[in-house]
């Protein structure tokens, strides 16, 4: 069941996915070589309960923290650890969730740590070149399918690979809610957006295949062929004027030297 919301629960949802937005500029000042990713949770936690909200991610299904940082071929839901040090080329996909006023806030952005290849530098781009042209089909009338399409049209015409098993989803008074968004799919199929309707929108990109591979840790996907994969994520709420995305990257990309 897909649950609309009213503007004021909108605006509420603004205030969480703007804090997860600042939390993400935050960490970015810290993404260096050297630096553990637990290291990195440690200072996101610490950011979001400093502006009155609880770590969306952490317990959520038994999630052991704040964020899931997925470093590399990690597709997403990387567990941070003391022991994983970025090094200099890594990208690191970090996805970061508030709670506060009863609703969510989820967004993601891959880092690139230092100088990394161009070829992996393409990655970056094209995902997130991926997630706007989703957010563009988000309009009053059109379907899910339009959003999938645009994501995952614009991913193979450059030569990668949508990940099919892991998808997008509705946000609100719960992290996952209905409708599904996938990557991949076909114009004019699915949920019609309506106003009031919250998406997720995040493109999961690899390099070379798409098959994935789920951990024995019981969270974390990686390629199967332990290629790079890249990640971003809005939540955009459908109005009558289109797409109002809730999420920015001003934060992440006004902090990132």
């Amino acid at each position: 069941m897909i649950h609309y919301k009213t503007k004021e629960e909108v605006e509420l949802l603004r205030e969480n996915n703007q804090l997860v937005s600042r939390t993400l500029g935050e960490i970015g000042k810290h993404i260096r070589p050297g630096v553990s990713t637990l290291e990195i949770d440690r200072i996101a936690e610490e950011f979001i309960r400093d502006h009155g909200a609880e770590p969306g991610f952490l317990g959520y299904e038994g999630f052991p923290n704040t964020l899931c940082i997925s470093v590399n071929e990690e597709v997403v839901h990387g567990i941070p650890s003391a022991k994983r040090i970025l090094k200099e080329g890594d990208i690191i996909s970090v996805d970061c969730g508030t709670l506060m006023h009863g609703f969510y806030g989820d967004s993601a952005y891959t880092f690139a740590v230092g100088e990394v290849a161009p070829e992996v530098r393409k990655l970056l781009e094209v995902t997130k070149e991926s997630l706007y042209r989703g957010v563009a089909q988000v309009k009053i009338g059109h379907r899910i399918g339009d959003i999938s399409n645009a994501v995952q049209e614009h991913a193979e015409a450059n030569g990668f690979s949508v990940v099919r098993e892991l998808v997008g989803h509705g946000l609100g008074r719960n992290m996952h809610e209905s409708p599904e968004v996938p990557n991949y799919g076909a114009r004019g199929r699915g949920p019609l957006l309506k106003e009031g309707m919250v998406l997720c929108i995040e493109p999961m990109i690899n390099m070379g295949t798409r098959q994935v591979v789920f951990e024995r840790d019981g969270w974390t996907v990686r390629t199967r062929d332990r290629k790079p994969s890249a990640h971003f994520e809005f939540a955009v709420a459908v109005t009558r004027e289109g797409a109002d995305v809730l999420t920015t990257f001003d934060f992440i990309e006004n902090s990132v030297h």
